[in-house]
């Protein structure tokens, strides 16, 4: 459908009274107007169809050759045209390619500014707006830009484009561009046309080449996107960039320290207004609090946060991930232009098309080219055979044009064999236009020179042509020489932690409780205080007559009468142990017992007790971790009992399920039960795990075992950058991403490192007891070039001193570490290592420590010796004294 029948169809659609009257169309009339109803349905169907089939096809999605748009791929050749290798202004740019897009100055100058930003085909100058912050770019007139040298050695041939008319008839412009490079990946595209969406997310430069090589020699490849952005993304499930698929993207953030988050780099498609804003939202909500936001942007992203008093640092950053655009999810739909039709296609089947379309393309330039040196050989042998044999001299005698033609052909009869194809008419035309001044120049030894050298690059060209697939491998690897300096993997590629809301939500609202009237809720203010809640929590409450459920939050809730029991509740906490004793309401005695309320469905009914009516909870207390006290029990006065009290250690039951009945505590009738004394967690240390895919810690068997915790244990975290600090083992604790050493922290402990210091310019090596901090601390010095080479907890530990420089010749040496140095603090330089220049160093084996358990298995006893003791012993045993026996062993 051509332009100007969209632009009648836009007409109609605006006023429906130019349209056309079906003699079938119903007609009413007046004494003043004339009405007529049009029907649609027709008009609708074939248009719409048109209307949508060519915004898809040259609007919105990319073609799969070159991985451009129609509007992208006509600036780029309008630049190619007007390209002198000077700066054009970019409204001049505009008008330009107008020739070319028929829709308006707007969407060229937008598409301009979008190729601009994304640093590969266009080399830009003035302001261009930024993506971190979503500045706009400057007016076209105040901007310019060329193509970059990408471009133009990448983008661009004239032999090998297939040209058609443009939409006015009057220019030629390409089909699609001879692109030879995955530039769809490496650039990403998002369209949305009619009934149709396209979202191709970017990928790095480097690895699109490396994966390509790859392809190329046969072996399988992964890519996954790179945002320009940065920040971090789990890929788990990219699902090859085909539609269904989402990957989570995060913005780094960082701690400065307990009261300050910094984000430094923001999530792909969003900008730092719309991730202030986004944080300034929560916070109004509730879900985090915050007292202060300040944007420190300029050529990096710095966003300050500063917390508000007594919250923590790690749960806001998770919260930070759960409520706000800090964590986004993009959901990638794959979808290209092929044969003039849409389709679906993954991204490493985009990547072989690409690479296989690439070789085709250099194998037609160099077809190309092939063809160029023999026509090129073939006149210069003409040429030279027609000066060197004086040929032209025959046409002197000529009158007419066939007869010099035809003396030409008749002197070059002789020399035909010669040739590697026949003479044709235009080859006589062409030496005819010989001018007489070459001729008299002519170098005989200038044109073999030039013929050899034709025919050397001709068997060049042909030996790639044989070896094409080598060719190509070592294209892509002079791109990536070339271009590809800059252009490093921005977005780490991480595995995320799934972070649960109710875990990290800020506590917004209060929650009250009525007991004895059975309601609870955040508005009963004149009621009982309970505790800080969030407005997306669950609630946990447990009746007299042990009954228990779990509800949603709300201003105000009937759970039922006589409430003993009311808290947040968390899901799959099996530390939290709930004692009880309970009278049976069937047979009457007392029963105890311990259990955990863990995984329940919401608003569904629970009993603690044996379901029997009248059933009645006569103690009742919550352990946060599995805190078992010792209880006072009453009896009620009967004929027989002596003991009307006695005490009962809950510590001495086991802790079973919701669903068990429990031990019969008594089975006389219980008069009260009191707490006599608090006990202490019967659960023991509690086992930690560290997931080093996600860095984060867990208690569900994920990962490393840091070993059992409880109290006050901590962790000991040591990074490779020389850095050290304390941590508790909260689950919702982050971790530096260079961490070297996570291990559970033994006080007194020696480590031994040997490190770089760029300040001296040499190695040192020194011995400390790590301080308890929970502050970052380097033990390598505070010059950012410093470095830690080596550190271990050996008690005596041996290094080997490789030597570099004018000293490697030199033999190494080895530094027993105990003898060298004493223990000092870490904040110590410690002592120099050599004075020689060190090349490396490496850990050996430690001698002493072997030495001295060697010596202790040469004083053990021997078999035979111990035989003799143990009989000695089982004589004495027999023997009926009260005296002591003196073994002189």
């Amino acid at each position: 459908m051509s332009i100007e029948e969209l632009e009648n169809i836009e007409n109609t659609e605006e006023s429906m009274d130019d349209g056309p009257i079906d003699p079938d169309d119903e007609v009413t009339s007046d004494s003043d107007d004339l009405h007529t109803v049009v029907h649609l349905s027709g008009m609708y169907q074939e248009w719409f169809l048109d209307y949508a089939s060519y915004v898809i096809l040259e609007r919105a999605v990319p073609h799969l050759n070159d991985g451009l748009k129609p509007v992208q791929r006509r600036i780029m050749h309008s630049m190619k045209r007007l390209d002198d290798g000077r700066y054009n202004k970019v409204a001049n740019i505009i008008g330009h390619t107008m020739q070319f897009h028929p829709h308006g100055d707007a969407s060229i100058g937008d598409a301009l500014v979008q190729l601009g930003q994304k640093e590969l085909l266009v080399d830009m100058q003035g302001n261009w707006g930024n993506i971190l912050t979503g500045d706009g770019a400057a007016a076209p007139r105040y901007i310019e830009a060329r193509l970059s040298k990408f471009a133009l050695e990448v983008v661009f041939n004239p032999k090998t484009t297939e040209w058609k008319l443009s939409y006015d008839g009057r220019n030629k412009e390409p089909v699609t561009l001879p692109v030879k490079f995955p530039l769809l990946l490496n650039q990403g595209v998002e369209g949305i046309a009619v009934g149709l969406a396209s979202k191709i997310l970017p990928h790095n430069f480097n690895e699109l080449i490396d994966a390509s090589i790859l392809h190329l020699k046969g072996n399988e490849f992964e890519i996954l996107p790179d945002f320009p952005t940065g920040g971090m993304a789990d890929f788990s499930r990219y699902n090859d960039g085909i539609r269904g698929g989402a990957v989570k993207v995060r913005a780094r953030v960082e701690k400065l320290d307990k009261k300050h988050l910094v984000i430094t780099e923001v999530p792909f498609g969003k900008t730092t207004m719309t991730l202030i804003e986004s944080i300034v939202k929560a916070n109004e909500k509730g879900k985090i609090k915050i007292k202060k936001i300040d944007d420190n942007t300029a050529a990096n992203v710095e966003i300050i946060v500063q917390l508000a008093s007594g919250i923590s640092s790690d749960k806001t950053l998770d919260a930070l991930y759960a409520f706000t655009d800090c964590e986004v999810s993009v959901s990638p739909n794959s979808c290209i232009i092929e044969e003039e039709k849409p389709v679906f296609m993954g991204v490493r089947e985009m990547l072989q098309r690409s690479v296989d379309n690439t070789v085709a393309l250099l194998k037609l330039e160099l077809e190309i080219r092939l063809n160029e040196l023999e026509a090129d050989w073939h006149f210069s042998s003409l040429e030279k055979i027609f000066i060197e044999k004086r040929i032209y001299r025959d046409i002197e005698e000529c009158e007419t044009w066939e007869s010099i033609i035809e003396t030409i052909d008749k002197g070059l009869e002789p020399y035909k064999k010669l040739l590697r194809r026949e003479v044709t008419h235009d080859d006589i035309v062409k030496l005819t236009e010989i001018r007489i001044k070459r001729i008299s120049k002519f170098d005989s030894f200038k044109a073999d020179d030039h013929i050899k050298g034709i025919e050397e690059e001709i068997e060049e060209v042909k030996n790639h042509l044989n070896n094409i697939i080598p060719f190509a491998i070592n294209y892509y690897k002079q791109i990536k020489k070339k271009f590809g300096k800059g252009k490093e993997r921005r977005t780490e590629i991480r595995n995320f932690d799934t972070i649960v809301a109710t875990k990290v939500v800020a506590a917004n609202q209060k929650l009250y409780v009525n007991r004895k009237e059975g309601f609870f809720g955040t508005s009963l203010k004149k009621d009982e205080l309970v505790s800080d809640c969030s407005d997306i929590d669950d609630i946990l409450t447990i009746r007299r007559d042990g009954s228990f459920q779990v509800t949603k939050v709300d201003e105000k809730v009937f759970a039922g009468k006589d409430i003993i029991h009311i808290a947040v509740f968390k899901k799959n906490d099996s530390r939290t142990i709930y004692n009880l004793v309970y009278r049976d309401g069937k047979s009457g005695a007392a029963m105890m017992k311990r259990c955990a309320i863990t995984g329940i469905t919401r608003e569904k009914e629970y009993n603690l007790t044996k379901h029997n009516q009248n059933s009645r909870i006569l103690y009742f207390s919550a352990n946060p971790n599995g805190e078992a006290e010792t209880i006072k029990v009453t009896l009620k006065p009967k004929p027989r009992i002596r003991n009307l009290n006695f005490e009962m250690d809950f510590s001495e039951l086991a802790i079973k399920g919701r669903d068990a009945h429990g031990n019969i505590l008594t089975k006389n009738v219980v008069h009260k039960v009191v707490m006599k004394e608090k006990g202490v967690s019967t659960l023991g240390g509690r086992k930690i795990w560290f997931d080093e895919d996600v860095l984060r810690l867990n208690a569900d068997g994920r990962g490393r075992l840091l070993g059992e915790f409880a109290g006050d244990d901590h962790l000991l975290v040591i990074t490779k950058s020389g850095k050290f600090r304390l941590s508790t083992f909260d689950l919702e604790n982050h971790f530096e991403d260079d961490i070297y050493i996570l291990e559970k922290h033994k006080p007194k402990k020696i480590y031994s490192v040997i490190y770089f210091d760029a300040e001296q310019d040499y190695y040192y090596v020194k011995r400390f007891e790590l301080e308890p901090n929970e502050k970052l601390l380097s033990f390598v010095g505070d010059h950012p070039e410093s470095r830690m080479i080596s550190i271990t907890e050996v008690e005596y530990p041996r290094f080997e001193i490789n030597f570099g420089g004018k000293n490697k010749d030199r033999k190494p040496e080895i530094i027993e570490v105990a003898e060298f140095i004493g223990i000092k603090s870490y904040k110590a330089k410690g002592k120099r290592l050599s004075k020689y220049q060190v090349e490396l160093v490496n850990e050996l084996e430690p001698i002493r420590g072997l030495k001295e358990k060697e010596e202790e298995i040469e004083e053990a006893p021997e078999v035979d010796e111990i035989d003799e003791i143990d009989e000695i012993i089982e004589e004495s045993d027999e023997e009926d004294t009260n005296g002591q026996m003196t073994l002189d062993l």
